[in-house]
């Protein structure tokens, strides 16, 4: 009883104490994370792949195919890797390490799905492995057994309290712009994504930190924060989502991707500076060159993800001949807007969902 109160109010000596083979564990949490971002890059782009083969092939719903059901169980395994890495390895870096997923999708979309490799993706791809060669030399390489008397002195320290308190003073001022002026800018709703992302953060970390501590020494779920972290973090999950959602039905997915992944990865490095104090004693080289390799991630993912190829689509105002039963035509033709034809045509052949019959 003694240790854990002495631990609550000094965190320094409680930290010096249970430090068990910090490189081993730091390690272990980078390559459980890399491992993690490889799975989840693979799993989008089978799912990509099983849409692209149900449209072509039939028009049965794309959940009823078993490919695109392994894309989202990988996924589900990928997002489990980079849950437990964060119980590794800090906040700090584990984060940034979402550049690997970005690369390794870029990759697989070229030799498995032929798209076209771009001098942008191979610069891009440069900047954000040498990046993430950055990040991982020069961040914090002290691992902490997350326990649940360090998660509630964090929680009451006056750095987080300050840092909590303008988080929710930027959230309702941009949350009234959105919502009530009905700005639609894609920084505001990032930024909005972004805030939630921070205590996301924390919170995976926290959990996780504290499963893996039950798990290899003390129970830790006995007590209330580890509930309290957990609530937390489904939801800001679940508001993350929701917001990023919103983004994607109002933005290109080539504006989204880089914004959210330097947005995500800034609050991320904030949140572990400020809660877990990660960067306590790292010197000012280590720092530079850290946020450095956070900058040449920023520009290689920017690089990947921008001005990707779309695919082309048809005027609306046109029916193609290849769409009609019977014709091999590629030609388009445009009916009278005037005539009874018209109508009938363009409920069959455009306004007709897929796979369910026409009315006579």
């Amino acid at each position: 009883m003694e240790n854990s109160t002495w631990s609550v109010w000094f965190p320094s000596a409680h930290k010096a104490e249970i430090l068990e083979n910090p490189l081993q564990t730091y390690l272990l949490g980078i390559i459980i994370s890399i491992c993690g971002n490889v799975l989840i890059s693979i799993s989008l782009n089978i799912q990509k792949y099983a849409h692209m083969r149900q449209s072509q092939r039939d028009t049965k719903p794309y959940y009823s195919s078993p490919v695109w059901w392994s894309g989202v169980v990988l996924m589900g395994v990928g997002e489990l890797g980079n849950f437990a890495a964060y119980g590794f390895a800090p906040a700090s870096l584990i984060a940034p390490l979402g550049s690997v997923s970005v690369i390794a999708s870029a990759i697989i979309s070229v030799v498995f799905l032929k798209e076209t490799l771009r001098p942008s993706d191979i610069f891009g791809g440069t900047l954000a492995i040498t990046g993430t060669y950055l990040l991982v030399t020069f961040a914090p390489h002290t691992s902490t057994h997350i326990t649940a008397h360090l998660v509630q002195y964090y929680v009451v320290s006056w750095h987080f309290l300050i840092y909590i308190f303008i988080e929710i003073v930027v959230f309702c001022i941009l949350l009234y712009l959105y919502k009530r002026r009905n700005v639609k800018h894609i920084v505001v709703v990032m930024l909005l994504v972004a805030l939630l992302a921070s205590l996301t953060v924390i919170s995976v970390k926290a959990v996780s930190g504290m499963i893996t501590e039950s798990i290899t020494s003390q129970l830790q779920l006995i007590y209330p924060i580890f509930y309290v972290m957990l609530v937390v973090m489904v939801a800001s999950c679940a508001f993350q989502i929701k917001f990023l959602n919103q983004a994607m039905k109002m933005f290109d997915a080539t504006e989204v991707v880089p914004i959210n992944f330097v947005f995500f990865t800034a609050s991320a490095i904030l949140a572990g500076i400020v809660f877990y104090q990660e960067f306590e004693g790292l010197a000012l080289l280590n720092i530079f060159m850290f946020l450095l390799g956070c900058l040449l991630s920023f520009l290689g993912v920017f690089l990947i993800a921008r001005n990707r190829p779309k695919k082309k689509q048809e005027d609306s105002n046109f029916i193609s001949m290849d769409r009609i039963p019977g014709k091999r035509h590629t030609e388009k033709v445009q009916p009278e807007a005037k005539t009874s034809t018209y109508e009938s045509l363009a409920a069959k052949f455009m306004c007709s969902r897929a796979g369910q019959p026409e009315d006579s």
